[in-house]
């Protein structure tokens, strides 16, 4: 097995104790994608009318929102670092002008916590792409259920049925297969050397 790929054994427990390389990388992992979602944000409101046709299609891009928290799950892989990266993440996108203002940070604080339990289910050992898969379907359950309560309780049942599950795929791909195979791109280039992900 190569040093960079998804580990298939379980790795020792992660310490309890944070460097401050641990709380300074998941906060620049949050800015950097924090920007990435203030351009997901316009993405967003660009795509509306292409999916007039069946409007809870939309949500097929909806993943990226729920990557920063698995993404700092994997890299730092400490109880925490996916509250702290997906709040990190969701603030920068509010100062930067995010249309949903403060109610994006909660949902930012909701996903990462989601993410994080699944984690702390796997004792913080599992870190391959089935237990990143999880942990991003467990953030995106949050949105599945929230959007459809705060923006789209007028849509029919079946609609909001289809945003829920489409939103959950959606973040399992993009935020929990793409975090897998970012965190393996990171190691490889030699970026993760102050973590255990980049052994293993």
């Amino acid at each position: 097995m190569q040093e960079h790929e998804p580990q298939t054994h379980p790795s020792p427990r992660a310490p309890l104790r944070y460097r401050t390389v641990d709380i300074v990388v998941p906060a620049v992992l949050g800015v950097a994608v924090g920007v990435v979602f203030w351009l997901w944000n316009m993405l967003w409101t660009v795509t509306t009318p292409v999916f007039a046709f069946f409007p809870p299609a939309q949500a097929l891009i909806y993943g990226m929102w729920l990557l920063p928290g698995v993404l700092g799950g994997l890299i730092v892989r400490k109880p925490g670092i996916a509250v702290l990266t997906s709040t990190a993440a969701a603030a920068v996108s509010m100062v930067l002008g995010g249309p949903w203002g403060v109610e994006i940070v909660l949902a930012g604080f909701v996903q990462g916590l989601l993410s994080e339990l699944v984690f702390a289910a796997a004792r913080y050992r599992r870190w391959g792409t089935p237990t990143a898969v999880l942990a991003a379907a467990a953030g995106g359950l949050a949105p599945a259920i929230w959007d459809n309560v705060r923006y789209y309780v007028t849509w029919p049942l079946s609609h909001q049925i289809a945003f829920g599950v489409i939103v959950v795929i959606s973040a399992a791909l993009i935020g929990g297969v793409g975090a897998r195979l970012l965190t393996s791109a990171l190691a490889r280039a030699g970026a993760l050397a102050p973590f255990p992900s980049a052994r293993r």
